[in-house]
């Protein structure tokens, strides 16, 4: 009985440790955590770009990855690039901006 008991243990603690390591991150995998927070990022850079009215905001692509933010597309003017980095920077929780975008 003592066996079956020492065997359920140890494999209840692999399954708990299999878990824990799969929910860490690492330099190019993120945490559950940080995967929701970057979701919320993202939504809030889409919004804040939504409502400048000198933007398109169908043209540009937004991704997060550990609160860095990438933008991509393509705008009319590089007075648009300019808006929406700065846009971006504004919002809380946005590390750093990557620009992607492109003139058209």
């Amino acid at each position: 009985m003592k066996l079956t008991q020492r065997f359920s243990f140890l494999l209840l603690a692999a399954a708990a440790f299999t878990f824990i390591g799969g929910c860490a991150s690492s330099t190019t995998k993120e945490s559950t955590g940080q995967y929701v927070d970057d979701t919320a990022i993202t939504a809030k850079v889409k919004a804040a770009i939504f409502k400048e009215d000198t933007l398109k905001s169908a043209e540009i692509n937004v991704e997060t990855f550990k609160g860095a933010v990438q933008l991509s597309g393509f705008v009319g003017s590089q007075a648009d690039i300019d808006r929406a980095i700065q846009v971006t920077r504004a919002v809380s929780g946005v590390r750093t901006v990557k620009n992607d975008m492109r003139l058209k």
